[in-house]
């Protein structure tokens, strides 16, 4: 057991509690995205819609025993960078999939751009029409990296703050908002219940919500007992998301018809605080967006870009950080703010969200195959749970194809497009690194 507290993850020195992790985690996963999934979810699944937050949360459960195995195993600052490569070694498979983890997160930061413009136009009265909400995200995401350029970790400590904010404004509004929540039976507004491959379509977009858990796995080399204590976060991050996301499902449903929520599905939750508080609240939800994005995005370019970084000086991907500094902001920081630009603009929420999910449950099911296939002997995990996640993640992922190539089948090309590129680049650029550095 000695040697257990004195690994080189950090045990001995470790300044993260469980508590402070769990917070973490809670405050990444209860981010900005909720604000704009909550809508979203709800034109995919109609009348179900929490059902599909409830079966996203047995989901990701499920799935989480993987992560907690793997993060007991394996501490580290690297988390599922490490996992992959333990699992696959140092090559192109890898190197895909960490690359897909960084789109991932890019993703995210332009789903919160976009969700900032949305709450913004409706804070200040303006028509939230496309032109603006893209607008109002780049100029997000610029500010955003100019006070990363600028080298401000204040944003860090921000985000910390706001995650009690934000947590404790979702349950006063879902609290307030189920006192007077009224479920009239029969209330469809003419929306019928959904197909099932619609209600797989949802509860892959809701995933969305919990996949900020995964974040709690860098955190390693920092955690107090990482053998424990990382796993411990997790399965408690997600009990209590869980019961908050329930809690504003069920908050929004109780207050607004269903042909209403779908109306205002990028900013569902400030409507359905109109009924209960008139303007102000929506004013006092909107203003919570608001800030939550603010301080989501900051801390996120930052992370993300040294990421980026990091795949760099591992050789995972061509050499970003190489020649002088720019004078505007390091190159890892200006292709992430680039490549998030480009997706705020091109993409409505509906398909960003339908990115992500593509992006997240694609490397979750490489990640599980991974550990069933070479990692059990290390993890000690049971092979059937571990099956049971990469069921259930491929259930999900076919239930996502099928439902965007009825509703939206760009967004399926779009990723395949994607995927092709990103996997084909990597092979190529990954086999011609391997060569000309004599690494194999």
């Amino acid at each position: 057991m000695a040697d257990r507290s004195t690994t080189a993850s950090g045990t001995s020195s470790g300044r993260i509690t469980l508590t402070g992790a769990i917070s973490m985690g809670t405050g990444v996963m209860i981010g900005a995205g909720v604000f704009a999934l909550t809508g979203q979810v709800a034109a995919a699944a109609g009348p179900l819609f929490p059902v599909a937050f409830g079966i996203a949360a047995v989901v990701a459960g499920t799935t989480a025993y993987s992560y907690v195995k793997l993060s007991n195993t394996f501490p580290s600052a690297g988390g599922i960078g490490r996992f992959l490569t333990e699992a696959y070694g140092v090559g192109p498979i890898a190197a895909v999939f960490t690359m897909a983890m960084w789109a991932s997160m890019v993703l995210n930061e332009s789903l919160v751009a976009r969700t900032f413009g949305t709450y913004f136009s409706g804070l200040v009265g303006i028509e939230p029409a496309t032109v603006w909400v893209a607008g109002l995200g780049v100029v997000l995401l610029v500010g955003s990296f100019a006070v990363n350029a600028a080298g401000n970790r204040a944003v860090n400590a921000t985000e910390s703050i706001m995650a009690v904010v934000k947590i404790g404004g979702l349950v006063l509004f879902a609290g307030a908002c189920l006192v007077v929540a009224d479920f009239p039976s029969g209330d469809g507004g003419g929306i019928e219940s959904p197909a099932a491959v619609s209600l797989v379509g949802a509860v892959a977009i809701a995933l969305l919500a919990f996949k900020g858990f995964t974040t709690i796995t860098n955190t390693g080399a920092e955690i107090e007992d990482p053998h424990r204590n990382v796993g411990r976060a997790i399965v408690w991050s997600i009990a209590i998301v869980t019961v908050i996301y329930l809690a504003v499902a069920f908050a929004v449903r109780g207050n607004l018809t269903l042909t209403e929520i779908i109306a205002a599905r990028d900013d569902s939750l400030a409507e359905a605080a109109r009924p209960v508080f008139g303007s102000v609240g929506f004013r006092l939800v909107a203003g919570l967006a608001v800030v939550a994005t603010v301080t989501s995005v900051m801390a996120s370019m930052y992370s993300t870009s040294r990421m980026l970084g990091m795949m760099s000086d591992m050789g995972e991907v061509p050499e970003v950080t190489a020649g002088r500094r720019l004078p505007f902001g390091n190159p890892p920081l200006v292709v992430t703010t680039a490549a998030a630009i480009v997706l705020t603009v091109l993409f409505d929420l509906t398909r960003i969200a339908a990115l992500g999910a593509f992006a997240y449950l694609t490397l979750d099911l490489v990640i599980h195959w991974g550990h069933w296939r070479h990692l059990r002997p290390d993890t000690g995990a049971r092979g059937s749970l571990l099956l049971a996640a990469v069921g259930l993640d491929a259930v999900v992922l076919a239930g996502l194809v099928g439902f965007q190539i009825m509703n939206d089948p760009l967004v399926v090309g779009a990723f395949v497009v994607f995927a092709v590129l990103v996997g084909g680049g990597e092979t190529v650029y990954m086999r011609r690194y391997s060569d000309a550095t004599e690494t194999g």
